[in-house]
């Protein structure tokens, strides 16, 4: 775990950018999957903790199909059982019940920081054309932004937990203290990371906003282009784990370029 430079954090990004590019379809199915699968496993009150419990399972498949496309391989359906064979799906479970943990912290904090009536103001802020029925409170935005921010860091924070678990066989507690602290030496790069990752996606929303003039399109279309930077910086963390634990070995495949 060797500190990096700062602009470190850029290249990463840029490499997660290229792994994208390689294989876009393949990707983006990875992402409506997991998607769908989150939405049909959050309908059921009792499994809705399960989403949450198997987030190092589902986000192993974006990380073993980086592996793959790094190795010039085509990516199949099957990586979406990544994540889900034994005996590393107990393990990726034990990481997910961290995870749990961190949420329920964070949504008590959210319960009583943030009034409920902003998340039915913000869309109908966008609907609105009259500028001052349109305004959300400015303190309560960056409350809720803050919250946001805080799951993003805890997500960062743990990225490391699920492929430490899964390639080099640690234990939850183990990939967890080495995720964190691998972190936690490389916060600036990561910090640069992340504005970068948020500097371009805010310029995409303002984008999408100026051209599709607000309402419930570009509510739409503002939350799909979320998703899809939440999958290029899942490939870019991929990118930031081999720069800092190196490779995995899973395959002898010739690598590609991914500066192209």
């Amino acid at each position: 775990m060797n500190n990096m430079p700062a602009n470190t954090g850029w290249i990463w990004f840029k490499e997660g950018v290229g792994l994208f590019r390689k294989q876009p379809a393949a990707l983006t199915t990875l992402l409506f999957a997991n998607i769908l699968f989150a939405a049909v496993v959050g309908v059921i009150p009792v499994l809705s903790v399960a989403t949450n419990v198997l987030i190092p399972s589902l986000s192993m498949a974006v990380m073993m199909a980086c592996l793959m496309i790094e190795n010039g391989q085509r990516v199949t359906p099957a990586v979406l059982l990544t994540g889900f064979r034994q005996p590393v799906l107990l393990r990726l479970c034990k990481v997910g019940l961290i995870y749990v943990a961190a949420w329920l912290v964070l949504g008590l904090l959210e319960r009583v920081l943030v009034d409920p009536a902003i998340y039915q103001q913000i869309p109908q802020s966008l609907e609105m054309k009259d500028a001052q029925q349109a305004q959300v409170p400015f303190g309560a935005m960056l409350t809720l932004m803050f919250i946001r921010t805080m799951y993003i860091v805890t997500l960062i924070a743990l990225a490391f937990a699920a492929p430490l678990a899964y390639w080099q066989q640690m234990g939850p507690g183990k990939a967890v203290f080495y995720s964190f602290f691998a972190v936690f030496r490389n916060l600036r790069v990561f910090l640069v990371l992340l504005l970068s990752w948020f500097g371009i996606m805010f310029a995409v929303f303002m984008t999408l906003l100026i051209l599709l003039g607000g309402g419930k399109a570009a509510f739409v279309a503002v939350t799909w282009v979320a998703f899809l930077f939440m999958l290029l910086l899942q490939c870019a963390l991929y990118a930031a784990y081999r720069h800092i634990f190196g490779k995995p070995a899973d395959s002898d495949a010739k690598p590609v370029d991914l500066s192209k």
